[in-house]
């Protein structure tokens, strides 16, 4: 409700606009859907998830009212599987491959509220799901771990569950990464991963927070003290457009925006405001929901492509539609308008596609004298993020474009010390940042650090 006085959104109102948009499901509801699941014996379901959940198992378990091991066989599989169940795209993964696909009158398992159920179990009744082993069986092994991201913390979680030591240094005041940072409230609260970096603690596993390698700590001295290092911290900051006006006022990171959203009070500078987004990401999508959510009177989303090309999630794209945000297809911006330092209006370019580039996307191609200007409040860029170059420097790591370049079928870089995962190592693409591909990865570089470890004591 506006108030008359001032014109603006109670902020008491802007919260609630931030709440969770899916609601859990209630325990009957979740039992009866749980008793749909034919709990197969080669269930495709398992298959499709990138951290192998046995998920009949952990359904199973929820039918008969066993929500500690139905929590504890989640979070076994996938260290980051509460906020899993809250940001996976299911529809593509274990809900795409549910074998009721397709039967009359039937629809998929919602694997994924299943999942949030029991996890959401194990967060309210504040339950430890890992135990870390005994001191005998402890290794002589000191592991550090850049990034308390979810590839961060499932390399951490698993090398302790192993016996190994480990640190894990996070630049940020608190650990989740992207999952407490940059995704947003509506879709995934922050309380869900600070809970599973909560866990991950009670194995041991110490924190470092606000630790900035090559200003804190230099490489050379976790090389020196550490037997491993694990470099997880995803990505970075938002690159620029290249265009005149991003200096303007009122041009901003959509990585920087929505983590403002999570981290500071809601603020109602975008009441009644009209708002660009460039790009057509998931952040994109999450700048525009989370502009809209904020009182904004009109966002588009301006992309160069077209929607076949987009790289935001099929039900991210929906979401935003129903949300109110505007899609223009096939534009480009060509320069940012001010007027007193301030953003006024942005210039475009329509643009077709022509061929292929190397990941198999038509070009955008410029048509020439085809731009036009549109008013606008607020610029937000989205158009992916810079990759932490200096840090694969600083450990003197072989790369390609910021990208390390590991050896075949394994996780360790040119230096035989240092290990990468997660979005630190992904190459872009539709599929390539998902969360629980970083979960997997970061068990997987647990492993392999573990194995090496084993040869030596041998």
């Amino acid at each position: 409700m506006t108030d008359k006085k001032s014109g603006t959104i109670p902020l008491t109102d802007l919260s609630r606009h931030f709440a969770e948009v899916v609601p859990a499901l209630k325990p009957k509801e979740a039992i009866d859907e749980a008793n749909r699941c034919l709990y197969c014996y080669d269930a495709p379901c398992i298959k499709a998830c990138p951290t192998g959940i046995d998920i009949p198992s952990f359904i199973q378990k929820i039918a008969t009212g066993n929500l500690y091991g139905s929590a504890k066989t989640i979070m076994d599989a996938n260290p980051v599987g509460a906020s899993c169940s809250r940001v996976c795209p299911t529809s593509e993964l274990c809900e795409g491959a549910c074998v009721l696909n397709g039967e009359a009158a039937s629809q998929p398992i919602m694997i994924g509220r299943l999942q949030r159920h029991a996890t959401d179990w194990a967060i309210t009744n504040r339950v430890s799901l890992f135990t870390a082993p005994p001191e005998t069986e402890k290794i002589n092994n000191k592991v550090a771990i850049i990034g308390a991201g979810p590839a961060g913390l499932s390399a951490a979680r698993e090398l302790a569950c192993l016996g190994h030591e480990v640190t894990v240094y996070e630049a940020k005041p608190k650990g989740g990464g992207l999952n407490t940072y940059g995704i947003v409230s509506f879709r995934l609260p922050q309380e869900i991963p600070l809970w599973e970096v909560e866990q991950v603690e009670s194995l041991g596993v110490q924190f470092r927070y606000g630790v900035r390698v090559g200003e804190d700590i230099t490489a050379q001295e976790l090389i020196d003290t550490y037997d491993s290092v694990v470099l997880a911290v995803g990505m970075s900051s938002v690159p620029m457009l290249g265009i005149p006006g991003e200096e303007l006022d009122g041009v901003l990171d959509a990585i920087a925006f929505v983590e403002d959203t999570k981290t500071k009070p809601l603020s109602d500078a975008l009441l009644g405001k009209t708002v660009a987004v460039i790009g057509a990401g998931n952040t994109a999508i999450d700048a525009a929901t989370c502009s809209k959510r904020l009182g904004a009177a009109q966002v588009q989303m301006l992309y160069r492509r077209t929607d076949k090309e987009m790289t935001a999630y099929d039900f991210e794209y929906e979401f935003a539609k129903q949300d109110g945000v505007e899609f223009r297809w096939l534009v480009a911006p060509k320069r940012i308008i001010g007027e007193n330092g301030r953003v006024i209006a942005i210039e475009l370019t329509r643009m077709e596609l022509g061929e292929p580039d190397h990941k198999g996307r038509k070009s955008p191609v410029p048509i020439p004298g085809s731009e036009y200007t549109i008013p606008v409040d607020y610029v937000i860029k989205a158009i992916g993020q810079k990759r932490h170059t200096q840090l694969l420097e600083a450990f003197d790591i072989a790369h390609h474009h910021g990208i390390p370049v590991l050896s075949e079928n394994s996780y360790r870089t040119s230096h035989p010390k240092v290990f990468a995962a997660g979005d630190f190592i992904f190459g872009g693409g539709k599929t390539d940042a998902m969360v629980v591909d970083a979960a997997q990865q970061g068990k997987r570089v647990a492993h392999e650090i573990h194995a090496v470890t084993s040869k030596k004591e041998r």
